[in-house]
């Protein structure tokens, strides 16, 4: 899942000259609904891209943890204030522009919670202003 989303990526990411890294073991397995993860997957990596400045990076890892998989997109973007993390998965329109005026509807993430929880997951953000960001979330492990 994680390739196909880079594959979809790869065009917007090397506009920017951004690095972007698959480290994720191909032999970590996922208990999920593929088309809601790449939803999820996608929409994390392109906010990444959105918000990281040229020449930056981007990693995609994930480890396995008690019965659940965590997946990390993390960035070297622009990050994101506490007060903007506390209406980042809300319903609330939330929107700003990346590193080069691109635009958003501000849903994305809201989106992303829904369907991450509807797997029994969850769903959340590290962030430091001027530093990046890792956005993080969880899937049951899948055998």
């Amino acid at each position: 899942i994680v390739g196909e989303v880079l594959i979809l990526a790869r065009e917007l990411a090397h506009n920017k000259e951004i690095t972007v890294s698959n480290q994720v073991n191909t032999a970590i397995e996922v208990h999920c609904d593929k088309e809601m993860t790449k939803t999820v997957l996608r929409n994390l990596v392109f906010n990444a891209i959105k918000f990281t400045p040229e020449k930056g990076k981007i990693y995609v890892t994930a480890f396995e943890s008690n019965a659940f998989v965590t997946v990390m997109v993390n960035d070297s973007g622009v990050g994101i204030t506490a007060a903007s993390i506390a209406k980042l998965f809300s319903v609330e329109s939330f929107t700003s522009k990346g590193t080069a005026n691109e635009h958003g509807s501000g849903l994305g993430l809201h989106i992303c919670k829904e369907l991450v929880e509807k797997q029994g997951g969850r769903i959340w953000v590290e962030s430091q202003p001027g530093v990046g960001s890792t956005f993080y979330f969880t899937l049951p492990v899948g055998r």
